[in-house]
């Protein structure tokens, strides 16, 4: 394992019961390189970690997105493993999640928690949600990458410097799963352990207000990705709206003889604005289509281009090294 090339990203609020332990797992498995990003904690965190060996920066903004965000800003290694300072993920695990990068299969890697997850390390409620969290990801953006949400990952430098992150708290694990569908990034999916959160530790994290973030960031993001399903399933709900609104004018009229013209300019009203955002879905996803395949024709020729100017350096070095040894037979035979 190549351990100078990866940096260990832990964001933290408040973790200083059980930061230590998490820097000791890395430190101890050669993972020397451990960064902690400190959203300004009102306990020891941040001691605690630089005394375990821990580099500490305190972030300028608070949220585990800007954490992220300005944790790039101190990276300069060629991967990078980010993971929870909450001890409930496994140190142990980051050669299985940087596998896939060090033998080119991958360049963003995923952490699944669900493929073997123990009932005691996540209530139900939040079972529950994080599958319905997923299967809402899986019928938006076409992928399934088992566990959105999860905490622990890793990916190359160069795979996050394509896209622009801008979430700020917890929805930074949905924005990070969506640009590598938008960007297709070459991601894969391993299980992980997952324990429970120890007793003397608080979550940070709201069940039902980050859920609810996390839902509407899903939907938001898909503006841009899936604009057919954005704007598609609005216009579908003014569709169906329109529609019972119109059979019950229709009843009215013919088995009541009762009029109903405002309601029947309402469902008119509604049926048309839900057929006009279905086109303009369909339209936007033309638009989204051929920008992606321009995108990839651009990747491509930029990264011929690299190639050719790296091979045309590399004759230029030769040509070089050889021209004194030239020089010097010529000078001998004169």
């Amino acid at each position: 394992m190549a351990f100078d090339d990866v940096c260990v990203l832990i964001p933290t609020f408040n973790e200083a019961p059980t930061i230590g332990s998490v820097v000791d797992g890395f430190i101890d498995r050669g993972y020397t390189n451990v960064l902690v990003i400190d959203g300004g904690s009102t306990d020891d965190t941040q001691t605690v970690a630089a005394a375990h060996g821990a580099r500490v920066i305190e972030q300028r903004r608070s949220g585990k997105g800007q954490a992220v965000r300005e944790g790039l800003e101190y990276i300069d290694t060629k991967y990078i493993v980010l993971i929870d300072g909450d001890s409930t993920y496994d140190p142990a695990d980051a050669d299985r999640l940087l596998e896939p990068l060090f033998d080119g299969r991958a360049e963003h890697v995923i952490g699944n928690r669900l493929a073997q997850l123990d009932d005691e390390a996540m209530s139900r409620l939040n079972q529950f949600g994080n599958r319905l969290i997923n299967s809402a990801f899986t019928m938006i953006h076409g992928r399934d990458f088992g566990d959105i949400l999860s905490g622990y990952r890793a990916f190359t430098r160069d795979s996050l410097e394509q896209i622009r992150l801008s979430a700020d708290g917890f929805t930074i694990e949905t924005e990070l799963a969506v640009a590598a569908v938008k960007h297709r990034i070459p991601t894969t999916v391993v299980p992980i352990e997952y324990a429970p959160r120890p007793s003397d530790s608080e979550t940070n994290l709201d069940p039902i207000r980050d859920g609810g973030r996390i839902i509407h960031a899903l939907y938001s993001l898909a503006r841009r990705n899936n604009p057919l399903f954005y704007f598609g399933s609005v216009g579908g709900l003014s569709i169906l709206f329109g529609s019972g609104v119109g059979v019950f004018v229709g009843y009215e009229w013919f088995v009541r003889h009762i009029s109903h013209e405002a309601l029947a300019v309402v469902s008119a009203f509604a049926i048309l604005l839900g057929v006009q955002l279905f086109m303009f879905g369909v339209l936007s996803d033309m638009v989204v289509a051929v920008n992606r395949e321009h995108t990839r024709q651009v990747q491509a020729l930029a990264t011929q281009l690299r190639q050719e100017s790296t091979d045309t350096t590399e004759e230029a070095s030769e040509t070089t090294d050889e021209t004194p040894e030239e020089t010097t037979t010529i000078d001998a035979e004169n």
